[in-house]
This record gives structure tokens, sequence and C-alpha cells, in this order.
């Protein structure tokens, strides 16, 4: 996947919407708030 004009976020930067395709069906919309965690397990690749 190609990414263009892209930067870390840095202290205090808000996070910025992400929808994430599911493996079934449908998506997952994380919410917009002030505070944001994402964690990712990738699992055995």
């Amino acid at each position: 996947m190609a990414q263009t004009d892209t930067r870390k976020l840095d202290t205090g930067d808000r996070f910025p919407h992400l929808e994430l395709e599911l493996v079934g069906d449908g998506s997952l919309a994380l919410p917009t708030s002030e505070r944001t965690v994402l964690l990712i397990y990738r699992g055995k690749w």
C-alpha cells in the first residue's frame, strides 16, 4: 500500500479517522475522541 503525505503523530495530535475492513465482512471505524489507544496483535504470520 503506497502512502503519500504522511507524518507521525506527535504529543497532543488528534488520532486520524481510521476505518478497517474486517476479514469476514463489514468494517470497523475507530471513534474519534480526545484519547485513542490502538493495539494490533498480528498473531503468527
